[in-house]
């Protein structure tokens, strides 16, 4: 497996770098340029980055995060570290301690002689003991297989690539100034290739670190169990207290960027229900935003992992986790391309409108004045139908985070009003201060809570100073679930101690889409008397 994921990663890396050697050749030949001093100076700083990271990160995790590194662990913890670090010859690791009860699990540093882990408090309280060795398994994977070092090696090439594309953009007094925009171009798409094939590298290599935790485990069916528990997550009702334990350069059980903590009950008499599972996983199967989202992700979608560890689970005789044989009854395209369309047709009426209008009217200011009040009424109408869609009308009704998962038809452009009662259990980015969003646990899991004031400073100060007063209280939310791709409820105010707190990000948008509408109205009216 180790030579496999060995062969993959040289094969795709040597594909950048051939790219960027195309690039280079190019421009050397074409405009005549020497770029060698300005990749020189990006591989330095790319190296210094990649050597001091893990001890910025450490300061970041002990200031920001209030990481213990001091922690004490469960023995059974520290003895299956010590086997792994045994039989793959490394030193033993770091392992600090978040005290947060949302669950998270990642790993950072150079190699693997100087990882470090971070877990949750979380992790020890939703999870079992088998479960919580398969998520450290899959953390020491991504340091045994150096992957700290073959993804900065392979970041290294879209970063070169935007350099070079800003350099020929910018020289507009050259007189190859028209062949330098070309190159610019041509090296500004290879950047959006390039970035998508560190991408596709980053995801190939999550799939080894779940193989090396089932080898490690030889146990599939507990990392399959801690994917559901984390990545979507469900759980029981209870917390496993007796296994409670008093933006990152990292690599996490799940993407950083959807860290948008999801946890839904699925247990039917202590034991996960298989069918929950499956309603959870219906939203990446059959809607096509999970596939878009997949593309510009570091991490695979939870139910394709889900999907490729059951097929280890015959090798150490397990019965298959999940097979997923729910049968489609629609095809959900049409839903994708009406939200394509209702999300992306502001912006264009907006810009081919403009263009339009000053193509055609550009000596007449009467008729320039009443066509740019024309787009500009177009614009903000098909914004305010944007504006329904995203932020639904329709009665804020009582649900479950379990009822939620199963929903198909939400995105980030479809929402449903709900409200959800349960207990603030910790914070949406777990330990970290500034974080002002929350996690949610009713009685059948735990969801993400997007804490959004319109000014992003008094989101802060909220979370600095005020949102330690929600932990560990009861709490009635009202707010828009969507996914993108993780589930999560945009909040619009929140219960609590009997006291209501608004958010008006909601308010403020509505007004601001009316006074555009009132601003074209007027302008159309001004065109209309010159």
């Amino acid at each position: 497996m180790k030579r496999n994921l060995l062969g993959i990663s040289l094969l795709t890396i040597s594909g950048l770098y051939f790219l960027l050697a195309a690039v280079i050749i190019l421009i050397s030949l074409v405009a005549g340029i020497n770029v060698l001093y300005g990749i020189i100076a990006s591989i330095i700083i790319l190296i210094l980055q990649f050597l001091i990271s893990p001890f910025i990160t450490d300061l970041t995790m002990k200031w920001f995060y209030k990481v213990d590194f001091n922690h004490e662990f469960p023995d059974y913890l520290k003895k299956f570290i010590e086997q792994i670090c045994n039989d793959n010859n490394m030193k033993y690791p770091r392992v600090g301690f978040i005290d947060d009860g949302a669950p998270n699990a990642f790993t950072y540093g150079h190699t693997k002689n100087n990882a470090r882990v971070i877990l949750t408090r979380g992790i020890f309280e939703l999870l079992t003991e088998e479960e919580i060795k398969s998520v450290v398994g899959h953390e020491l994977g991504h340091a045994t297989h150096y992957d700290m070092l073959f993804m900065t090696v392979a970041q290294l090439v879209p970063l070169i690539l935007y350099g070079i594309y800003e350099m020929c953009t910018q020289n507009k007094d050259d007189d190859d100034n028209n062949n330098q925009a070309i190159i610019g171009i041509i090296a500004y798409v290879l950047y959006v290739i390039s970035n998508y094939i560190v991408l596709y590298l980053s995801r190939t290599r999550e799939y080894y670190a779940d193989s090396f935790s089932v080898e490690a485990t030889k146990n599939p069916n507990a990392l399959a169990s801690a994917l559901v528990k984390i990545g979507y997550g469900l759980t029981t009702a209870v917390t496993n207290e007796k296994h409670s334990t008093s933006k990152t350069n990292a690599l996490g059980i799940f993407d950083s960027k959807t860290s948008k903590s999801l946890i839904v009950s699925s247990y039917d008499n202590g034991k996960i229900s298989k069918e929950h599972i499956k309603q959870a996983m219906k939203w990446e199967q059959w809607n096509y935003w999970a596939k878009l989202y997949e593309l510009n992700s570091t991490h695979p979608l939870i139910s394709k992992r889900l999907l490729e560890i059951s097929k280890r689970s015959g090798d150490f005789n397990q019965e298959p986790f999940i097979t997923f044989d729910l049968v489609k009854e629609e095809s959900y395209m049409d839903d994708f391309l009406l939200e394509l369309l209702i999300n992306f047709l502001p912006l264009l009426t907006f810009v081919i409108g403009a263009l339009i209008v000053t193509l055609l009217f550009q000596n007449t200011e009467k008729n320039l004045v009443i066509g740019y009040s024309i787009v500009l009424l177009l614009t903000s109408i098909f914004s305010y139908i944007k504006f329904n869609k995203v932020y639904s009308k329709k009665e804020f009704k009582a649900a479950n985070v379990r009822d939620l998962l199963g929903e198909v038809k939400v995105s980030h452009i479809t929402s449903i009003p709900v409200t959800l009662k349960g207990t603030i259990i910790g914070r949406g980015n777990p330990g970290c201060i500034f974080n002002e969003d929350f996690i949610i646990k009713d009685n059948t899991g735990i969801i993400f809570l997007d804490y959004n004031q319109p000014m992003t400073i008094i989101n802060k100060i909220f979370a600095i100073f005020k949102s330690k007063e929600y932990f560990d209280k009861e709490i009635e939310v009202k707010g828009w679930y969507r996914r993108s791709p993780v589930p999560y409820v945009e909040l619009k105010s929140m219960v609590i101690d009997e006291k209501e707190k608004k958010i008006f990000t909601y308010g403020l948008k509505k007004a601001c889409h009316l006074i555009v509408l009132i601003a074209a109205l007027v302008g159309l009216f001004i065109g209309l008397t010159l």
